[in-house]
């Protein structure tokens, strides 16, 4: 399974382990789920993962970032044809519809009108880990 997550998910899953965004951080790591990213997504997690404010450690950030780039989708998204509420999450978007098939997981779901959306689903940490459980039984 293919999804983009949205900065906010991954920063919520490192650092509350135990969340449902902790869960997907963790299917990540274990290679059960492959993120979609394009340059912009893997500049804003850098940079947004360096901030000392979270706390996360450099070699945490760094394995994780480069498992991305490994293992990870990376799409090369051309610009939506409608502008959504909040421009910062236009790559996200953007990333979910070059791939084709993937998901986009926010904890922002209001800021993903789904007029804007283009067919993508996007979810909550909680209804992506309900579906991912439904498809994984």
């Amino acid at each position: 399974m293919k999804a983009v997550l949205d900065t906010n998910v991954l920063v919520s899953g490192l650092l509350k382990a135990h969340s449902h965004a902790g869960t997907i951080v963790r299917l990540v790591a274990a290679g059960l789920l492959r993120v979609v990213y394009d340059a912009r997504i893997l500049n804003e997690y850098r940079e947004v993962l360096a901030r000392p404010k979270f706390g996360i450690e450099k070699g945490e950030r760094d394995a994780l970032l480069a498992q991305f780039e490994s293992e990870g989708l990376l799409v090369a998204a051309r610009p939506l044809p409608e502008r959504l509420p909040d421009p910062d999450d236009e790559p996200f978007l953007e990333a979910a519809l070059a791939a084709g098939d993937a998901v986009l997981i926010t904890g922002n779901k209001k800021h993903f009108p789904a007029s804007a959306c283009g067919g993508v689903t996007v979810l909550s940490p909680a209804e992506f880990l309900a579906l991912w459980r439904e498809k994984n039984r």
